[in-house]
């Protein structure tokens, strides 16, 4: 078997003849921006910066100006040209970056308030927008903010949360802006979706299912659903028609459908299969449920109660129906995962050629790192033809592009 090992910070593309709209608000950190337009200058990006009235106190005009080359924009309604500002920034800029960025502009983005250029631009915005919060180590932790945070994210807006440290308002915590690479890194990330997708039906099973024992108990087992996630979120900027089949309560810009039970599942699955492009079944599948949960919470029963037996029956094997379903068919391609502890490559070798999918992800839970409820995850392809490749630890969401980008170049 060919190993094809990749490194995710190979693939990012360069941001040069890219259009950057920096969005500068009132705090200390809004000096570390200056080094951020640097860099994207110089690898040949064209940055614009929008700035609030407060941003200026730290900043100087002439300093932005300097560095970008460009004008700097902080009052509404200077219109040239018959083009309001907050919609010609919004319609040349390919994605927004908002740095540093206070609790109050976030709140006002969340809930459309659009009481200056900044505000402006982002509410009229309809690509990538990065944010990168700044602040207070109370105010990072107040409980609005964290559902403005929510809400944005559930739109579609990506976050890049505070470091910790020592803050310049005497606190330490969490708070302080995130390393200028990082903002570039995140730059660079989002800018190299392709719409490689783009009216394609793709779907995505995530978490881990729930069986039920009685009203109180139940079987499930340690799935985040991180990763089907990462591949939703992925999916829909490669421009997909997403539907997210999950256990896990999301809010997102795409379709999600609430299931709970494996069988559930299946049927969630099977009502999306005939038009579906591409499925990938990410989720936790629990393999056995209990044959007669009881309809009401089960008791201790005194002295003879040391004991519970449950009797379990097998859960449908939805990964090999579904493939049973599509036999000879090109469509759907099905993509399948498993989560092994032990003698990982063999054992996605013995499943992959049992469920006969055109795909197996594996990756090994006995790392604390990348197993269950981790950030981060590395993973091993298998195709059915007998190729591997392997990706290497990297953020679920990478690793999430990486996987749908491999797999959508070996149907061209």
């Amino acid at each position: 078997m060919n190993l094809i090992s990749w490194n995710w910070h190979d693939l990012l593309m360069t941001v040069e003849n890219k259009n950057i709209l920096i969005g500068m608000t009132g705090g200390i950190a809004a000096y570390k921006i200056c080094t951020l337009i640097r860099d994207l200058k110089k690898a040949g990006a064209n940055v614009k910066v929008v700035c609030t009235p407060n941003a200026l106190n730290f900043v100087t005009r002439l300093t932005l100006q300097s560095l970008t080359q460009s004008n700097v924009f902080v009052n509404e309604f200077d219109v040239k040209d018959w083009h309001p500002e907050h919609i010609s920034l919004a319609d040349w800029a390919d994605i927004m970056v908002i740095a540093p960025a206070t609790a109050n502009t976030i709140s006002k983005i969340a809930t459309s308030v659009a009481d200056n250029l900044l505000t402006s631009v982002a509410c009229a915005f309809t690509k990538p927008m990065i944010i990168a919060p700044a602040m207070n180590v109370n105010m990072w932790r107040n409980e609005a903010l964290q559902e403005n945070i929510c809400n944005l994210k559930a739109r579609g807006v990506d976050f890049i949360e505070p470091e910790e440290g020592f803050l310049a308002c005497g606190y330490s915590g969490k708070g302080r802006l995130c390393s200028i690479d990082k903002i570039f890194n995140a730059i660079e990330f989002m800018l190299d979706y392709s719409q490689k997708l783009k009216d394609k039906k793709v779907v995505i099973t995530s978490g881990g299912t729930i069986e039920d024992i009685d009203p109180v108990r139940y079987i499930s087992n340690y799935s985040s659903g991180k990763m089907g996630v990462a591949l939703a979120k992925s999916a829909s900027r490669m421009g997909a028609d997403v539907t997210l089949i999950t256990t896990k309560y999301i809010e997102a810009p795409f379709k999600t459908v609430k299931v709970k039970s494996a069988i559930s599942m299946q049927n969630a699955v099977n009502e999306e299969f005939e038009d579906a492009d591409y499925i990938i079944m990410a989720a936790a599948v629990a393999d056995y449920r209990v044959k007669n949960p009881s309809e009401q919470k089960i008791k201790k029963t005194g002295k003879d109660d040391e004991t519970l037996t449950l009797e379990l029956v097998k859960n449908p094997d939805i990964l090999k129906e579904l493939v049973q379903k599509k036999g000879t068919n090109s469509k759907p391609v099905i993509i399948g995962f498993c989560a092994e502890s032990e003698n990982l490559l063999e054992n996605a070798q013995k499943k992959l050629k049992n469920k006969g999918c055109d795909y197996l992800v594996a990756n090994d839970i006995s790392k604390k790192d990348i197993g269950f409820y981790a950030d981060y995850n590395e993973v091993t392809i298998f195709s059915k033809d007998g190729r591997k490749t392997q990706l290497e630890k990297a953020p679920k969401i990478v690793i999430a592009k990486q996987i749908l980008d491999w797999i959508v170049n070996e149907q061209v």
